[in-house]
């Protein structure tokens, strides 16, 4: 054990495969271990690097080995699979992650404290009740459409219809498809009622932290997206600069160069896609104002919107909000619109 420089974890539900490298590299460790023998195979011995892929489990159990007086390295799973050699099986795995975590070049993940977890576990869960809000949505739509009944788009026409239908006493349903919809109209209220349960709790929670604060001056950063970024990127402390923020949410260019030949395509769509998403639907909801602002930002799109799609805008600008939030964040300022920089 006192060989040990770096520790490779494969991470599993119940068991975990470990291997162990030497200062030269050479595997001198191999294991197969549940996941408390991982804490007392570390707590043991001496402190080396423990890696481990970026996945469900790995930022708690990463905070007891770095407790233990180890060094976590947490790695993306897609910059560890160039490492693995031959047939896949989970000891090779756990010798990809120890010998990426070796490389100078390597991209680290940072590891989430609990209070960064517990706030994207309420927001998956707030996620997940959107989703089935919308699906419902759309069932009823098609109840309504089989028997001829089209409603103007909206959630709030839809709504406002189904309260006058369900009002009328003779009404172009039969008695089992009426109390069809009105059991779901029911289940639409209660998702309604626990998504704006979610959506207070989150403006208390900006209300509260000061990096939430902070975003929160930014145009289209609302509560929810505030909580989300602080949640996923912390100070953004692991970003160089800007623009590895708007890279590592999708926002930028995918490249397609050879020969020298540079060529840019669409975005990349990386990374997170639940943070991309927000981020594009908060500049939409800031494009019309600031576009109309004397500033320096509002003057860059006014001359992008002349020759690019209104979705190019709009991207264009979700990626400019992300480089703001960087800039936001590691400096503890608030956002100034007309200090705002167009770089």
């Amino acid at each position: 054990m006192t060989e040990i420089a770096v520790l490779g974890v494969d991470l599993g539900k119940n068991s975990c495969s470990v291997v162990g490298l030497d200062a030269a590299g050479r595997v001198v460790l191999r294991r197969r271990l549940h996941r408390d023998g991982v804490v007392k195979l570390a707590a043991g011995s001496p402190g080396c690097v423990v890696a481990m892929e970026a996945c469900c489990g790995a930022h708690h159990l990463g905070r007891r080995l770095r407790e233990a007086g180890h060094e976590v390295r947490l790695m993306s799973p897609e910059y560890v699979r160039p490492y693995v050699k031959a047939q896949k099986n989970d000891e090779r795995d756990a010798e990809a992650i120890a010998e990426a975590a070796t490389r100078p070049t390597m991209r680290f993940v940072e590891l989430k404290s609990e209070a960064q977890l517990d706030v994207q576990s309420l927001h998956r869960a707030r996620d997940r009740l959107v989703g089935e809000r919308t699906a419902l949505i759309n069932q009823l739509r098609a109840i309504l459409l089989e028997r001829s009944i089209t409603v103007p788009q909206g959630r709030r026409k839809l709504e406002v219809y189904l309260e006058t239908l369900l009002a009328e006493e003779r009404v172009p349903l039969s008695p089992r498809v009426r109390l069809l919809v009105e059991d779901q109209r029911a289940e639409w209220r209660e998702l309604d009622r626990r998504i704006e349960a979610f959506d207070q709790e989150f403006a208390a929670e900006a209300r509260a932290d000061e990096a939430a604060r902070l975003l929160t001056t930014i145009p289209g950063i609302g509560p929810l997206n505030a909580t989300a970024l602080v949640a996923a990127i912390g100070r953004a402390e692991t970003f160089g600069r800007g623009r590895d923020l708007a890279a590592w949410l999708g926002l930028v260019p995918r490249q397609m160069t050879t020969g020298g030949k540079p060529k840019l395509l669409g975005i990349s769509k990386r990374g997170n896609v639940y943070l991309r998403r927000m981020l594009i639907h908060g500049a939409r909801a800031a494009l019309p104002t600031l576009s109309k602002g004397e500033t320096p930002l509002g003057a860059w799109l006014r001359g992008l919107a002349t020759r690019a799609h209104v979705n190019t805008v709009v991207v264009a600008l979700a990626a400019k909000l992300a480089r703001i939030i960087c800039a936001v964040l590691r400096s503890g300022q608030r956002f100034e619109v007309r200090a705002a920089a167009v770089s």
